[in-house]
């Protein structure tokens, strides 16, 4: 069978190292606040949080101001993906792209009929997001262990999870919706993709736009971090890997490093401030809690696995020569790492309920933390690349050449 061999770009092996870091500072930014709010301090602490900056608290700003910077990396990350990275080849993003199917549906289908018709239904949006910054960071503790294409499959998986987790955002969590606020929004993306078909490549009118854009989106009602997606395509992508003239790939690789460690350990010290109460085993037991932590921990490993199984086995798509389903269910594991994602739905899901926010919270952060020792634990054992051991630390793999079954 021919074999092609191929190196990952510089950017991806950037962005892929840096997530280990990242992951590990979420991690302390955790414990941090699980152990501020449950400690003399913990009234205070949660009051900080709650403080008005101006017109919103400082956790509201955190969530649709500084969330909305993270989505506009999300979005430039997945337009780079699109473009050159490994979205831009359909035969290669397909396998994703159904995992990430499988990986949505799965675990909404087991929160749903935990909860159809009570209250909590509304959280059924919650455990169908993939944390990227822990899942590759667990991934990344592995090296060599695991086949560098598996790092590839879990990075493109992540983006089209996030992907499908914005479009549940934008289509059900949106409050009353104000038609002329939206409408003004969308005029400003519509003029900023004018701007982009004009080749305008400075940045400044696509900043200044996205910030209008922002604001007449918190007024329409539709999560304002939406906008944050929307500016990310407007911006001119030159279609080369690292054009350091390309506008998109400026301002991805200047956002990389403040997201990862700046804005998504503010969001986890903001967001994981839960009280454990004598009440805390019995909220766990809630019908919401058990879909949260059965929908991540069941259904993300068996959605992702079965459905990536039925599209290669019907000749769909097909899994990278040095790949097996063992390393596809492991990935499906570590896609049971919700976090980030799972939180901000929560949020929006449960807004004004302050009860179920908590148990919601944490039964996240138990499926997550489980999910991801059970990950790295069957990839640790399980994950050798099947085509031997090759210097998987090169970041290099080869695939099938096209055509080739």
């Amino acid at each position: 069978m021919p074999i092609v061999k191929r190196k990952l770009s510089r950017t991806f092996r950037n962005f892929f190292d840096s997530e280990k870091s990242s992951g590990i500072l979420l991690i302390v930014c955790t414990a941090v606040s699980l152990l501020l709010t449950n400690s003399a301090a913990g009234e205070g602490y949660l009051g900080l949080w709650h403080a008005y900056v101006g017109p919103l608290s400082l956790e509201h700003w955190i969530n649709d101001a500084l969330m909305a910077v993270f989505f506009l990396f999300i979005g430039l990350e997945l337009e780079r993906e699109l473009y050159v990275g490994e979205l831009s080849d359909f035969r290669n993003a397909l396998l994703p792209i159904v995992a990430a199917l499988g990986g949505i549906c799965a675990p909404a289908l087991i929160h749903y009929a935990l909860n159809a018709g009570t209250p909590t239904q509304a959280g059924v949006g919650i455990p169908m997001a993939t944390d990227i910054a822990f899942a590759l960071g667990v991934l990344a503790l592995l090296g060599s262990r695991v086949p560098a294409s598996l790092k590839v499959f879990l990075t493109a998986l992540a983006v089209m999870d996030d992907l499908g987790a914005i479009v549940v955002i934008a289509l059900f969590y949106t409050a009353e919706l104000s038609l002329a606020y939206l409408a003004g929004a969308l005029g400003v993306f519509v003029m900023l993709i004018a701007l982009n078909r004009m080749r305008v490549l400075s940045l400044l009118p696509y900043l200044l736009g996205g910030a209008l854009m922002w604001f007449l989106m918190l007024k329409s009602g539709v999560h304002a971090t939406i906008a944050g997606v929307l500016l990310a395509f407007a911006i001119p992508f030159t279609g080369k890997e690292e054009d350091a003239e390309s506008p998109s790939h400026r301002l991805e690789h200047f956002l990389h490093r403040p997201v990862a460690f700046v804005i998504l350990p503010v969001f986890a010290l903001a967001n994981t401030a839960i009280v454990v109460g004598a009440g805390a085993l019995q909220g766990l037991t809630a019908s919401n809690s058990l879909g949260i932590i059965l929908g991540l921990l069941i259904g993300k490993p068996v959605g992702i696995t079965l459905l990536s199984f039925a599209a290669v086995a019907a000749g769909v798509c097909r899994l990278p020569f040095d790949l097996s389903w063992r390393h596809v269910f492991g990935a499906g594991l570590l896609g049971g790492i919700g976090f980030t994602m799972s939180i901000f739905i929560t949020n929006l899901a449960f807004a004004g309920g302050a009860e179920v926010i908590n148990a919601s919270k944490m039964a996240i952060l138990l499926a997550s933390l489980t999910a991801g020792a059970a990950g790295f634990l069957w990839l640790k054992l399980l994950g050798r690349p099947v085509a031997g051991d090759e210097d998987m630390d090169a970041m290099d793999f080869e695939v099938s050449a096209p055509g080739e079954a």
